[in-house]
């Protein structure tokens, strides 16, 4: 039934029915969340990665300068970003367990609790007990994409390392909840398959979730694919009218939902997309190693030259929250706080 209402929506080439459905989500938005929008901010740890995604900055093979932040870094990066206001992160690394692995995240969580209300991670996936571990240091969130659903594509986009296990990353989510994480973000990378097959795919998946594990808060996400290597390929392209559709369909079919728009997206698209189905999303970000603390021009620079994307929407933190406020939404640091330590 959900699958047959997504389709007919996404086939559909009417414009009116696009206005309608956005008309329909901001009403069920407005429902359920009110006019809050949570702001959160990526934090890159790390750019070692060990697999050969075919479409991303971090490739293994693709020569940039790799760096991982240390301790006094780690901190360094807390403080600049502490100061903007943000108080929700989502810690990154490529997927390298060598040079990351669950010690250096769990020491990386630990620091970034002294400035932070609520961390997440976007890491490489990892065991049950792993989760666990790093839940208990502070970690209330895990954001994992299966990147694509279709198989076939799949196993051509990963032609090495251990990201080429699709079953094993499927079930990531399933390890995160068991470990005790309160918050999973799922989402596809538009552009790498038919658009429309994955997200019929991932609403699968999060049904299947939903059922298994019901007390989790969960996000989804539908980043399209940005320039940040020398993958060419353009078959697979999604318009704004698509991701539009693809917001709205979410939101009537998943009406409590939370829905992710990062600065992959420009700020004109993301300035109307909170009035028709969003309720998250990132400012001011960075997504370069060492990106906010940069000392001067010259490393600013370097880490913008290693990034894992380009982002579209370079605004502040401050311009993303007096946009929101002009717009009549209530700007949200903190929508989550662990009072039991």
């Amino acid at each position: 039934m959900l699958d047959d209402t997504a389709s007919r929506i996404f086939n559909n080439q009417d414009t009116a029915l696009l206005e309608q459905l956005a008309q329909e989500a901001r009403l069920l938005t407005k429902q359920y969340f009110g006019r809050a929008i949570c702001l959160y901010a990526p934090l890159y740890l790390s750019n070692h990665c060990a697999n050969q995604c075919v479409y991303c900055g971090f490739h293994a093979s693709v020569d940039i300068p790799r760096r991982k932040l240390d301790e006094q870094a780690i901190a360094a990066e807390c403080q600049v970003l502490a100061r903007t206001g943000i108080q929700s992160i989502l810690l990154l690394t490529g997927e390298s367990r060598k040079y990351t692995p669950p010690e250096y995240l769990e020491t990386a969580i630990k620091i970034a609790k002294k400035y932070f209300a609520s961390i997440a991670l976007e890491v490489y996936p990892l065991e049950t007990e792993e989760y666990a571990r790093l839940n208990a240091a502070g970690c209330d969130g895990v954001t994992v994409f299966q990147e694509t659903y279709d198989q076939a594509r799949y196993k051509i986009l990963h032609p090495a390392g251990k990201k080429r296990d699709y079953a094993y990353r499927y079930q990531t989510p399933q390890r995160a909840a068991l470990g005790g994480m309160r918050q999973i973000t799922l989402g596809v990378l538009l552009g790498l398959a038919d658009w429309r097959q994955d997200i019929l795919a991932l609403y699968a998946h999060l049904r299947s979730l939903e059922k298994e594990f019901p007390g989790v808060d969960y996000t989804l996400s539908f980043p399209r694919l940005r320039e940040a290597y020398d993958y060419k390929e353009k078959n697979y392209l999604v318009s704004d009218a698509d991701l539009a559709k693809i917001i709205c369909a979410t939101r009537l079919l998943f009406p409590r939902i939370g829905i992710n728009l990062s600065t992959r997206e420009s700020a004109a698209f993301r300035d109307r997309a909170v009035h028709f189905g969003v309720t998250k999303i990132s400012a001011g970000s960075s997504t370069a190693v060492g990106g906010y603390a940069a000392p001067d021009a010259e490393a600013a620079r370097s880490n913008r030259a290693a990034a894992q994307f380009a982002i579209n929407d370079e605004r502040s933190v401050a311009a993303v929250k007096a946009m929101l406020e002009r717009q009549g939404f209530d700007p949200v640091f903190t929508d989550w706080r662990c009072l039991v330590k």
